[in-house]
């Protein structure tokens, strides 16, 4: 119960809510800031305790409806109720952030200082009206998420990482280092998550292209999939990942959870940062080293961005075959060549050669999503890397998007057009039973026209 009486303290103390509407009256939050304090002078903390959340939450709530009548308040019903919810937020939630985090539609939540928020919706970012009384207010919203998971930041430690419970993805930085006052970033990860059937319907691939993929997950093809920020990356490792057999001892390895895979047997890992001392870090690549001595079928890493990629190709290397993973590359060449620059990451002195001689013999697909000018996400191109000419990994399209135009509505469109080139692996896919239609890797004279309005994050 003293958490509960200092956060009903902290909302005396310069952090009431302000509500989301920018009509509200200076009378509205004078009578929030008045029943804060008469509530922290009624509320008889000592019959709360023990308790379960839901109940202390309903006693509050009976104790603000009291204040509001012995007030004598002059509210319409929709008035009273957006007071109770508002103390009740800043109490038990995160303040005026409950109601963008109630809003399925949102995917991303960007606190740029006390009175600017924005958030991205179908993927287009947007001002909202909802803002923080000042800093401090800020700073104990952004307290309150870090201390839920033993994390504290301050002016020796003004970066962070965290999650939330429904496991978006939070990050806090905060003044020195800030100049503007403090920045809140959270990435959304919806508890329904998008499916192939999804993509399909908003144009972000074809029928026949998500037959191929499926092929290639199902026939084990080691697959990166490549993307700049926000592209959609893990949402299609996800939808892949909806085709590993159920039979299978999946490994996941993250820097944050975010993976939701639906199978079974599903073991989940995720790194440790170092504590306030710098001790205590566990890593990707520790993890992926450990994860080899768990007899898995699959490793599964949710981003390579360290020198765990060498780790992650010397196991696929080796009999781990079927891996998947994603990583920050604008295009697939990009992609190869960053993960160079990884492997560099390990201090290990092979020569370029040997390196990409690991690369291409580790990967067999890299799939390129994007996004694009109007906020949708497609996959731009399907590559095949098929071995060494000298010292250059040599690759060859399979399936690209043509972008040709811009509707009326400023939506993108385009073909997706095989290139005509049958991969090499489709004798592998032979092999596991899959025989895919003699034409699916043959141009068509007309392509699959997309229109739709693509697939976006919700």
């Amino acid at each position: 119960m003293s958490v509960i009486k200092s956060r009903l303290q902290d909302t005396v103390n310069g952090g009431a809510p302000r509500s989301a509407v920018t009509a509200e009256t200076n009378a509205m939050q004078e009578l929030k800031s008045r029943v804060h304090r008469i509530l922290i002078n009624r509320l008889d903390l000592t019959k709360l305790e023990g308790l379960e959340q839901a109940v202390v939450q309903a006693e509050v709530k009976k104790a603000i409806t009291r204040i509001l009548d012995d007030e004598n308040a002059a509210l319409s019903g929709a008035e009273r109720e957006k007071i109770q919810a508002d103390v009740l937020n800043e109490l038990f939630g995160l303040g005026p952030l409950e109601p963008l985090l109630a809003d399925t539609t949102i995917a991303d939540i960007l606190v740029n200082g006390a009175k600017n928020v924005f958030i991205e919706r179908r993927g287009k970012l947007e001002k909202v009206d909802i803002t923080f009384k000042d800093d401090a207010h800020l700073m104990q919203i952004i307290d309150r998420i870090v201390s839920r998971i033993g994390r504290r930041v301050d002016e020796s430690s003004p970066m962070v990482d965290a999650r939330l419970k429904d496991g978006s993805r939070v990050n806090a930085i905060i003044p020195p280092l800030a100049l503007d006052g403090p920045m809140l970033s959270i990435r959304r990860f919806g508890t329904d998550p998008l499916k192939v059937k999804d993509l399909i319907e908003f144009g972000a691939m074809t029928p026949e292209l998500a037959q191929l993929l499926e092929a290639c997950v199902k026939a084990r093809l080691n697959v990166l999939i490549s993307g700049g920020t926000g592209a959609g990356k893990t949402t299609m490792l996800n939808c892949l990942s909806s085709f590993i057999p159920d039979v299978e001892r999946l490994v996941t390895i993250e820097d944050s959870a975010e993976l939701l895979l639906q199978q079974p047997h599903v073991i989940r890992l995720e790194t440790r940062p170092p504590n306030i001392e710098g001790k205590g870090e566990v890593t990707q690549r520790s993890l992926l080293r450990n994860s080899l001595r768990m007899r898995p079928d699959r490793i599964i890493v949710g981003e390579v961005r360290g020198d765990e990629a060498i780790d992650m190709l010397q196991a696929m290397n080796t009999g781990h075959d079927g891996g998947m993973t994603t990583i920050h590359a604008n295009t697939p060449r990009d992609a190869l060549a960053r993960l160079e620059t990884m492997i560099a990451m390990a201090n290990l002195r092979i020569s370029d050669k040997a390196m990409r001689q690991q690369i291409s013999s580790a990967i067999h697909l890299i799939i390129q999503v994007s996004r694009m000018g109007d906020g949708t996400r497609k996959v731009m191109s399907v590559s095949e890397i098929i071995g060494m000419e000298g010292e250059i990994i040599t690759m060859q399209e399979i399936y690209r998007f043509i972008r040709t135009g811009v509707g009326r509505n400023g939506e993108v469109q385009g073909q997706f057009q095989p290139t005509g080139i049958r991969p090499r692996f489709s004798e592998r896919l032979e092999q596991y039973g899959f025989k895919l239609p003699p034409n699916i890797f043959e141009p068509r004279g007309v392509a699959a026209e997309v229109t739709q309005s693509g697939w976006r994050s919700r």
